[in-house]
């Protein structure tokens, strides 16, 4: 090398030419310096090796933290570099070796050590990232770096130099000299910031912990968002240059490679993306802008929207501005380009200068398209949230008629699936008028190409464009009814969800699941339309183009218009590229459509009535000596009935009072509380209330989540005070029995919890809430006798004893101790006064009183009794079986956990063979290979049609044409009517596919779901189900289908497109196959992050509808405490959680596609770098501008097969989803054939019951603790026992929706456990603990099953007395019940439900609390049906009040799962030491003198 130096140095200066301006010099001294470093690299190696390394592994470790970044950016410029070099030197190689001098093999030279340096370089900086040695960049490359930068700068100035002194330089040279001086800028860039680790953890505070994958170290186990200012985000603190590159989510990217990624890893949301932060300026731009949000309407909605988002809105428009306009500048200069490779030579270089425009102008597509979808994913997903919260904020204000117009499951649609698809929306706002942008641009480049023709084109386009509007029409139609349907079935299974126990019970959850499926099959009908209508859409637009070309070309070939191929190819270029607005058309009327429905949707619920807000009349504390006022109050549950709810109430009520409300079934108790509480719409009068609040329904209202949750309710601890309450309500003896105590978690509806302590938690919360006026309803029903007593001496008479209390009670024993006793009957107050006095004057009240002094009486006449002859266990048998189990139960260590568990969530990638399900679940995937087929010779027919374009026409106008314009034009023709005709069938086998498996999934899904055991629906929340049944499952209905074949379409594509760049240059090849390699690592590298963010988007919405499921259940309860505003701050947190990942997929997405679009720009570059540095006569022009064409499309094809291959992975997760509900633990079979009972089975009805054990879960404590007895046939046998001693699970166990452990139950001496659990159901009778009524009729709420006639349930309707309520009907039995029977009150559903064992006439008839919610008169009606209709049935009973138990043959008392006493009453009550006789003492002593005294 220094001979070939020194013999040129000679020869310039001879020449008197500036030597230092000679590539060969610069060329000479780079390669100089590149050997250098090579040696200093190699001394440097073998220095280190001999060095003893005297710090420990796990020291270096802690080493491994932000500095790491910048090696990685280092290695990554490094190995481009060395790939850069490698190719430069391979093509000089290759092409300049037969005529090379001295200039040429320095050249060659400097090329061949720069790769191998480089390679050196990076394989140094992957070995210390990898051995995780000090993270500062060494000072020796930090030096060459700035050397190499430089040289690089140097040479490119100096080739700035010769080019102006009009000296020959090589094209070559100067884009080298330009792509190296800025990875060497780029490379000191990095070099200054990682100069240090302390300098690095200033700059990137928030990367710190993101590259360390090691949970256990100390230094990393703070979560990110723990770190530093809570207010900043990564977006909010990124540089210009990560903002453009995306690099600012780098680090989360590279921790998901490194871990599963946890919501608590992902950055805050910026204060512009978070629901929280922007909700409140929306909600007041829409009060402003309507007045009211009743006033809302589908254009207002739409103006606050957009000027809640207008910023990004017009930032995205700009930025798809800049991605049209240079979408449309190769297009333009095709024709140019083919012309010069045909030798027609401008200017000089100028194919360099054209390559420069081409590339210059696809970068800026690049970064345009990245940075627009970026922002539409910001602007999406902001106004979902807004949308969901605005929902949300109204759910919370709907009054009771609204509630009845849309259902819980319908609300639930709003949000899931309308909130999404309107953010979804975003993504196509631009394309209206982007569309006419891009067609006007189109049109001027093929009037420049065509001419005249160019009108043919546009009256093409507009054709195809007046197709939209009957199409979109259809479509909105159609898109309408889906999501009518869709809201139905939302519904029904919400319903069926809730109540999926008494479903069990009842044997009756086939029936309502067709009841699903039929609802489904009629979505589907409309479905099949929809689907079909965008194959018939897809198909036209995706012709269009074609169709567009085939007008254009024979517009020509009849006007006489000379067709040339580089203007055939500038015409078809722009045809591929208008192809993408077009080709996005139906899916942008689609979603216009979808959107505008869904808009109408939201805005109609936004516009429900609310509760009216003038009901109530706040009185400031201290300014009136009465709480409540009640003046002439007339108010009604429907402003639009006749009848009203409550008429003419009188009321005052002093601060300190306790007041009584008491009366019979549907006298208008509850109304009342619920009138005071503003719940009820006012006709008229004046409601006065002077304090704060606190309401307990009589149904529990119990939050998913930990007990001390439920009690705080928002306040803050104060344990003195959280410990009384307690113990005044009888939960501390509960909460240690408990797993957890206090911190165990509840699950949906606790239904953890028995009946009584679900009622105490709710007394305690309102305890704890420390308010001026209580209102209970009813809330001794659901508990014992002791424990009711305790209830309210200590609560009512104690803690609340100088507060304002109203209470409903059907236990006359409460009503001494009031101050004022209230008297209902049909929404009236009929008495007022105390105790004494009312009880002298009043008729009504004595038919209570004297109800009550009967079953007091019961009591005295058992003594007079016989005892019923039966087996019964002894004290001394129990407690022989509580030693024996106490034996056992030592030598068992359960392990705690908790009922309700975090959803689960699939971790690492998704398994190829959920793909293999969701691709051969319809029809064995006989499908998928015509698919594939017709997707091949698809693109096979239109490549075919260009290839023909292009060679048969001439490369200018002075050439001779060699085929006939006729003959041109039906051979296109041909090809494009074969292009068509597999698109059609492509679009409609997709459809037919898609269609097919999302149908059969629904129905493997629902049909595992409604056979899973009672157990899984304890342990799951319903918004967990609900969320797959409506966005999974839209998901599978309407995108994976398209996504999944978009995916296979672009790859072939993809293939062609390489096919035909490689006719016309295979060397791009050369640079393909490591920029193949490079893209496969990159998608790889992002898959591992995208799929656990893809599934934290899955596992966070499902609370979000969980929270919204609670709150509209318990908005009573949270509206009395005036909580509105704290449960929407929740909402707004879980929204934010929700879209943390969503934004920050979509980001990750975009940081891959940024990458991968650079990537194939510089295979395009390649090519035509190649193509213009090379001879003409390599190939022909026309074939090499086709290449160029297809290269312009190379980029946006790759982005998007690997847009839909993660988007693929993204919505997978629902199949992912859905098949795991698809492989639920089933139930036992429903009817085992080879051990099926006599149709006549239970024929006694005698129940035997040996060393039964029973626990809920296997994680959970034994409840039943080995229970042994016997229920004689026909006998009536009550349980009683202190709340959560296991009677009602005894109950489940009787009926198999819990199976024993240990022990077994003999009906007639049958083993239960041994035959279908639908025919032990359908045998046995419940009126179960809290009454169940679904939206209907009352006919089907009795029969549902439709077994029996109208005599027989007109029959049942007279025995339990509602016959005459349903006659007064007009729709007599086809009257309505609303959902979940809210038009009924608690008893009439109770009633009900006798009904129901009425017309069933079984055996045995279980009542487990079925009298808690009446008053004693309707309780003694109940008894006495069951008496006189059930007398020859074996009767087994559960309930709280005495007098019920009393009237049974047998007693079984139970405590803490074990038989404490199991004899006749009348024995048990003459032992005075016995359980029994305790508790009956206590009520009679309560009912005797009150709590007073």
């Amino acid at each position: 090398m220094f001979f070939l130096f020194s013999h040129y140095y000679s020869s310039m200066m001879h020449h008197g030419t500036d030597f230092l301006l000679q590539p060969i010099f610069t060329r000479g001294v780079s390669a100089s310096l590149n050997l250098v470093l090579l040696l200093v690299l190699v001394v440097y190696w073998v220095w280190k090796k001999v060095q003893v390394d005297h710090r420990e592994k796990s020291e270096r470790k802690g080493f491994r933290n932000a500095g790491f970044l910048y090696y990685k950016h280092s290695l990554v410029c490094s190995l481009v570099i060395c790939v850069f070099n490698l190719v430069l030197c391979l093509l000089s190689y290759f092409y300049l070796y037969n005529n090379y001098g001295s200039e040429e093999l320095v050249t060659l030279t400097d090329l061949a050590l720069k790769t191998i340096v480089w390679g050196a370089v990076c394989a140094y900086l992957h070995s210390r990232n990898s051995e995780a040695q000090d993270p500062s960049l060494p000072r020796m490359l930090r030096i060459w770096w700035w050397v190499y930068a430089f040289v690089c700068c140097s040479c490119l100035v100096i080739d700035f130099v010769v080019y102006a002194k009009h000296i020959f330089l090589p094209v070559m040279y100067l884009v080298y000299d330009i792509g190296s001086s800025i990875t060497s800028l780029f490379l000191c860039y990095v070099g200054s910031l990682g100069c240090s680790v302390n300098s690095m953890a200033k700059l990137a505070p928030l990367e710190e912990p993101l590259l360390n994958g090691d949970s256990n170290v100390s230094n990393n186990s703070v979560p990110i968002k723990a770190r530093g200012n809570e207010n900043l985000t990564w977006y909010s603190n990124a540089g210009f240059f990560s903002i453009l590159t995306f690099s600012w989510i780098s680090p989360l990217i590279t921790l998901g490679n490194e871990k599963t990624l946890e919501h608590e890893d992902l950055p805050h949301l910026a204060t512009d993306d978070s629901v929280a932060g922007i909700f409140p300026t929306l909600r007041n731009k829409l009060e402003s802008e309507c007045g009211s949000v009743r006033n809302v309407t589908t254009l207002k909605l739409v103006k606050v929207l957009f000027l809640s988002t207008w910023q990004g809105i017009l930032l995205s428009g700009l930025l798809e501005f800049l991605y049209s306009c240079a979408s449309y500048v190769g297009p333009f200069l095709i024709d140019i380009l083919v012309q010069y490779l045909n030798g027609e030579h401008k200017f000089k270089n100028e194919g360099y200068v054209l390559a420069m425009a081409f590339v210059a102008a696809k970068l800026l597509e690049c970064v345009s398209q990245r940075h627009c979808m970026f922002r539409f994913q910001q602007v999406g997903v902001s106004v979902q949230s807004k949308l969901v919260a605005m929902i949300y904020a109204k759910g919370l204000t709907l009054s009771c008629q609204s509630k009845e117009v849309r259902s819980t499951g319908e609300i639930i649609n709003l949000m899931t699936v309308d909130a999404e698809r309107i953010g979804e929306f975003c993504w196509y706002m631009h394309d209206p008028w982007m569309c006419v942008l891009q067609v006007a641009l189109a049109l001027l480049i093929l009037y420049r190409s065509v001419g005249v023709a160019s009108i043919a084109a546009l009256a093409a386009t507009v054709t195809v464009m007046l197709l939209n509007l009957p199409l979109s029409s259809l479509q909105e139609k159609f898109q309408g009814k889906v999501m009518e349907f869709k809201d139905k079935r939302m519904k029904a299974t919400s319903e069926i969800l809730k109540n999926m126990r008494i479903l069990k019970l009842q044997a009756w959850e086939m029936k309502f699941l067709s009841k699903v499926i039929q609802l489904r099959k009629t979505e589907e009908i409309w479905l099949h339309k929809f689907l079909a209508g965008t194959a018939i859409i897809r198909f036209l637009f995706t012709n269009a183009p074609t169709f567009i070309a085939v007008v254009t070309f024979g517009a020509c070939v009849l006007m006489g218009i000379p067709l040339e191929s580089g203007k055939v190819l500038s015409a078809l270029a722009t045809f591929r590229i208008l192809q993408m607005p077009i080709y996005n058309l139906p899916d942008t009327i689609s979603m216009i459509t979808q959107t505008k429905v869904s808009l109408d949707r939201i805005a109609s619920f936004l516009r429900l009535d609310e509760l009216q807000t003038d009901v109530i009349e706040k009185i400031p504390w201290g300014s009136s000596d009465k709480a409540i006022e009640l003046v002439d109050g007339n108010f009604s549950w429907d402003l639009s009935s006749p009848i009203t709810t409550l008429k003419n109430i009188n009321l005052k009520v002093f601060h300190g009072m306790r007041v009584a409300v008491c009366g019979t079934v549907g006298s208008g108790k509850s109304s009342l509380l619920s009138c005071i509480i503003g719940e009820v719409p006012k006709i008229s009068g004046t409601l006065k209330i002077c304090g704060t609040k606190a309401y307990v329904s009589q149904s529990p209202w119990i939050q998913g989540g930990k007990i001390e949750d439920n009690i705080l309710f928002g306040k803050e601890m104060d344990r003195e005070k959280y410990e009384k309450i307690l113990e005044a309500c009888s939960l501390t003896k509960d909460l240690e029995v408990l797993p957890f105590g206090d911190q165990t978690i509840i699950g949906e509806k606790g239904i953890n919890l028995s009946g009584g302590q679900k009622q105490r938690v709710q007394i305690a919360r309102a305890l704890y809430q420390d308010a001026d006026i209580y209102l209970f309803d009813d809330p001794f029903s659901a508990v014992d006798a002791h424990t009711g007593s305790h209830l309210f001496k200590e609560c009512l008479l104690g803690i609340l004893k100088s507060k304002t209390v109203i209470y409903i009670t059907h236990q006359v024993e409460f009503l001494p101790d009031a101050d004022l006793i209230l008297v209902m009957r049909d929404g009236r107050i009929t008495q007022s006064g105390n105790y004494n006095d009312i009880l002298k004057t009043g008729t009504d009240f004595m038919a209570l009183v004297g109800a009550h002094r009967a079953a007091l009486s019961s009591i005295k006449s058992l003594e007079r009794r016989p005892t019923f002859k039966t087996s019964s266990t002894t004290k001394e048998d129990t407690k022989s079986l509580s030693k024996i189990y106490d034996q056992k139960s030592d030598d068992t260590i359960e392990a705690k956990r908790q009922l309700v568990q975090e959803e689960k969530r699939e971790k690492g990638r998704v398994g190829f063979n959920i793909y293999w399900k969701y691709i051969t679940t319809a029809y064995g995937g006989a499908l998928v290979p015509f698919i594939l087929l017709s997707q091949t010779l698809t693109v096979g027919f239109q490549i075919a049609s260009n290839c023909w374009m292009t060679v048969a026409t001439p490369v200018s106008a002075t050439a001779e044409p060699d085929i006939g314009s006729f003959t041109l034009m039906v051979v296109y023709v041909a090809l494009a009517i074969g292009s068509s005709i597999f698109t059609f069938a492509r679009a409609f086998l997709a459809v037919i596919a898609g269609y097919k498996t999302a149908t059969v999934l629904f129905n493997k899904m629902h049909l595992c779901i409604f056979q899973a055991p009672i157990s899984f629906f304890d342990a799951t929340p319903s918004g967990r189900i609900l969320n797959r049944a409506s966005t999974d499952q839209s998901a599978l209905d309407m995108k994976i289908a398209n996504i999944l074949w978009a995916i296979t379409l672009n790859l072939v594509q993809l293939l062609g497109n390489v096919v035909v760049m490689s006719q016309a240059a295979w060397q791009v090849f050369i640079v393909l196959i490591p920029v193949t390699a490079a893209c496969i690592w990159y998608q790889r590298y992002y898959s591992a992050s995208a799929r656990e963010l893809a599934r934290l988007v899955g596992t966070c919405q499902a609370p979000v509808i969980q929270h919204f499921s609670e709150t509209i259940s318990g908005s009573t309860t949270i509206r009395s405490f005036e909580q509105e505003s704290r449960f929407n701050d929740i909402n707004m947190k879980l929204i934010d959680r929700y879209s943390q990942p969503k934004l920050y997929s979509a980001t990750a997405m975009a940081w891959l596609i940024f990458r991968l679009d650079i990537l194939s720009t510089l295979t395009f570059a390649f090519c035509l770098v190649f193509l213009i540095t090379f001879p003409n006569s390599m190939t022909a022009p026309g074939i090499a501008g086709l290449a160029v064409t297809y290269g312009l499309n190379l980029n946006a094809v790759q982005t998007k097969a690997i847009l839909f291959l993660c988007n693929l992975e993204n919505k997978i997760i629902s199949v992912e989803r859905m098949l795991q509900y698809t492989t639920l633990p089933s139930e036992a079979p429903f009817v085992i054939k080879d051990n099926q009972p006599d149709y006549s089975w239970p024929l006694f009805g005698e129940v035997h019951i040996r060393d039964l054990q029973v626990r809920y879960a296997p994680h959970l404590p034994i409840v039943l603790r080995g229970l042994t007895c016997t229920f004689t046939a026909g006998a009536k046998t009550g349980i009683v026992g202190r709340t959560g001693s296991g009677k009602s699970t005894l109950v489940q166990t009787l009926f198999r929706l819990i199976e024993p452990v240990a022990g077994e139950i003999l009906i007639d001496n049958i083993n239960i456990s041994l035959i279908g659990i639908h025919d032990l159901r359908s045998r046995l009778s419940i009126i179960p603990q809290e009454p169940t009524m679904f939206e209907g009729t009352v006919r089907t709420n009795l029969d549902p099953l439709e077994e029996y006639t109208d005599e027989q349930i007109w029959e049942a309707l007279d025995m339990c007395q509602l016959g005459d309520e349903v006659r007064r009907k007009e729709e007599k039995l086809d009257s309505i019940v609303m959902q979940n029977g809210e038009n009924w009150s608690m008893g009439q559903r109770q009633l009900v439900c006798l009904g129901r064992v009425l017309l069933k006439k079984s055996k045995i008839l279980v009542l487990d609390e079925a009298t808690a919610s009446v008053d004693t008169a309707t309780d003694n009606i109940i008894q006495q049906t069951v008496t006189q209709h059930f007398s020859e049935c074996t009767v087994i009973t559960i309930a709280h009040r005495i007098t019920s138990i009393l009237e049974s043959d047998m007693v079984l008392f139970l405590n803490q799962g074990l038989i404490e006493e199991y004899d006749s009453p009348k024995k048990l009550l003459k032992n005075k030491s016995s359980s029994l006789a305790q508790l009956v003492a206590e009520y009679t002593r309560r009912s005797n003198s009150g709590f007073g005294n």
